[in-house]
C-alpha cells in the first residue's frame, strides 16, 4: 500500500516541471490530470509490484513471474480499471520478447540506455525474503528478477542497494541507519564484477546524502536519479506524507519516485501511518490487502 498510495498520488502530475509543481504542490489525492484517470488510480508502478506479489505467493519462479508481467501487459492483470497505461519503454521491449518465446534470463535490455526505473519500481516484494536467505542469494534473485526486464548491471545493483536498505528498515532500523547498514551490506558484493565499473554512479549515496540541497537532486526516470530522490525525500522527512509529497513535488517522473519513496516510507511508517482518506481513496484496495495477507502467508 506503501508503494501504491504514493503512485496514484502522482499520477496525475507526472511529467510536469518543479517549477509547475511549486506553484501547485500536491498536498492531497487527485485526479485527472497527465492520463484523465480518476483519484486514486495507480499505474504501472503498482500494477506490476503486485504481479510480483502474486507470483511470489507459489515460490521464486523466473518465468512464472514474467508470465504474470506478460498477463499485465496483455490482459490487464492487476490494474484498476482493466486499462493498461503509462508503459515505459524498456519494460514494453522486454515484454514483447517474453510474448515471442525469449526466456526471462535473456528478456531484459543490457545497454546504457535501459537504465530507466522501471525494475527498481517493482522490486520491493524480494524484501520479504531478506530474513530467509543469506543476503548473496537474495541479491541474485533481485538480480534476475530486475533482469526481466532491466539487465545492465547498473540496474541490477540499484535494485539490490534498494533491497538491502528496505530490508533494515523491516529489521527496526531508523532511516539513516538503514541507509548506512544497507549500503555497507551490499559493498563487498558489488566490488565484483559486472559490478565494479558501475559504482562511481552510485558514490552519492551516503551519509551525505541528505545534506544534499534540493536543487542537486533530479527526479528522471534514470534509475540513479529515482534511487537518490527516493532515498533523499525519505531522509529528509518525519511520515509517510511528508516523504511522498516531497517526492511527488520534486516534479518529472513523479509517480514512479513517489512509489519508490513509498515503499520505504510504508515499511518504516507502517500501513497506519498512510493517512486513512488516502488509503480509502485507492482503486482495488481490499484486493490490495488481500494479496499481501496472501504474500505474507506464503513466505516460508
Amino acid at each position: 500500500m506503501g508503494v501504491c498510495v504514493a503512485d496514484a498520488l502522482g499520477v496525475p502530475v507526472e511529467f510536469s516541471s518543479r517549477a509547475e509543481r511549486e506553484e501547485d504542490p500536491v498536498t492531497d489525492i487527485r485526479g485527472y490530470g497527465t492520463y484523465n484517470q480518476p483519484p486514486g488510480t495507480w499505474s504501472d508502478d503498482s500494477s506490476l509490484t503486485f504481479c510480483l506479489a502474486d507470483a511470489l505467493c507459489d515460490g521464486f519462479d523466473l518465468t512464472h513471474i514474467a508470465k504474470k508481467f506478460c498477463l499485465w501487459f496483455t490482459e490487464a492483470l492487476w490494474t484498476p480499471y482493466n486499462e493498461v497505461f503509462d508503459v515505459g519503454g524498456a519494460t514494453s521491449r522486454a515484454i514483447s520478447e517474453l510474448l515471442r518465446g525469449v526466456p526471462p534470463t535473456d528478456s531484459g535490455g543490457t545497454d546504457e540506455r535501459s537504465n530507466g526505473n522501471g525494475s527498481l519500481m517493482r522490486i520491493l516484494p524480494l524484501v520479504y525474503f531478506a530474513e530467509k536467505l543469506p543476503l548473496p542469494d537474495l541479491l541474485e534473485r533481485v538480480h534476475q528478477v530486475s533482469a526481466i526486464t532491466h539487465a545492465h548491471p547498473r540496474s541490477q545493483m540499484a535494485c539490490g542497494i534498494y533491497i538491502s536498505i528496505a530490508s533494515q528498515l523491516l529489521r527496526g532500523k531508523s532511516p539513516q541507519i538503514a541507509l548506512k547498514e544497507g549500503l555497507a551490506a551490499v559493498d563487498p558484493l558489488y566490488q565484483q564484477l559486472p559490478f565494479t565499473p558501475e559504482r562511481s554512479h552510485f558514490q552519492r549515496l551516503n551519509s551525505q546524502l541528505a545534506q544534499l540541497p534540493i536543487q542537486d537532486i533530479s527526479s528522471t526516470g534514470y534509475v540513479v536519479h529515482s534511487l537518490e530522490a527516493a532515498l533523499w525525500c525519505f531522509l529528509n522527512s518525519n511520515s509517510y506524507a511528508e516523504a511522498v509529497l516531497q517526492a511527488i513535488n520534486l516534479g518529472s517522473d513523479t509517480d514512479t519516485v513517489a512509489a519508490i519513496t513509498g515503499g520505504l516510507a510504508g515499511l518504516y511508517y507502517g500501513y497506519d501511518g498512510i493517512p486513512e482518506s488516502w488509503r480509502e481513496a485507492i482503486a482495488r484496495k481490499e484486493d490490495i490487502i488481500a494479496l499481501a495477507q496472501r504474500l505474507a502467508k506464503s513466505l516460508p
